[in-house]
């Protein structure tokens, strides 16, 4: 009787986005991405305020004013240990942004309702017309975090498309999983994924001899249908 051997599924490999963008127009701004170790995102600014980091203002036209932006949740953050407050930029003119750190700067177009999750720290920018929101992560899915738990950012866009502008270190790649396929992911090499893409830890344990002893590793597992977008270079979370 021939032996039936079953097919290895194959998962897709992750793909490099795009490391420069130039007169890219999209959600009410232009908006322009150049550098190569350290690259800096330009936006030009008509009707569309943009909130950020505080600390990643580079540069700003004179008419371009920045105040503050207040979050919805406030004392829900406040006991969480977040901001309450972002940056915002609004009028007419341009203003740039860079982060401390060599990596990969890029956007995602949001459509109306569209939900992106984002770990927290690899966020930039974001038109005014995306919401932010927050969830921590607990449990066993955080052990490199010495148990604390980390933040998962949730940005959606509303009535109005959106940008989100993050930043990832080393390059960044995605990733498009079907229904039901799987990627493994080293826990810090993840930066963000489609809502519908579900996330679970994996432990290994690891041992040799009888008398050896034993260690484990662990990762992500993302299961489909959805994208994931994946730094080549690990950067461990700040937790609070």
């Amino acid at each position: 009787m021939p032996l039936l051997v079953q097919p290895i599924k194959i998962m897709p490999v992750p793909k490099l986005l795009t490391t420069s963008a130039l007169d890219e127009k999209f959600g009410g701004v232009t908006y322009h991405i150049e550098g190569e170790l350290v690259p800096v995102l330009h936006l030009e600014l008509s009707s569309m305020p943009v909130y950020f980091e505080h600390h990643i203002l580079l540069w700003k036209d004179p008419a371009v004013q920045i105040e503050l932006k207040s979050l919805r949740g406030g004392l829900k953050r406040v006991l969480a240990g977040m901001p309450v407050f972002m940056t915002s930029a609004r009028g007419v003119g341009r203003i740039a942004f860079s982060r401390d750190g060599a990596g990969h700067v890029f956007a995602r177009h949001l459509q109306p309702g569209e939900t992106l999750d984002v770990r927290e720290h690899q966020f930039l920018a974001a038109t005014d017309s995306v919401d932010f929101s927050f969830s921590r992560v607990k449990g066993v899915a955080n052990m490199l975090l010495g148990g604390t738990g980390f933040f998962i950012d949730t940005f959606t866009a509303g009535a109005e498309p959106g940008i989100l502008w993050l930043h990832g270190y080393g390059n960044v790649f995605e990733v498009e999983l079907k229904p039901g396929e799987q990627i493994d992911i080293e826990p810090g090499g993840w930066i963000y994924k489609d809502r519908s893409v579900g996330m679970d830890t994996i432990f290994q344990r690891l041992s040799q001899g009888l008398f050896a002893g034993a260690g484990q590793i662990f990762w992500n597992r993302f299961t489909g249908p959805g994208k994931i977008g994946l730094q080549s270079m690990y950067m461990p979370l700040v937790t609070e």
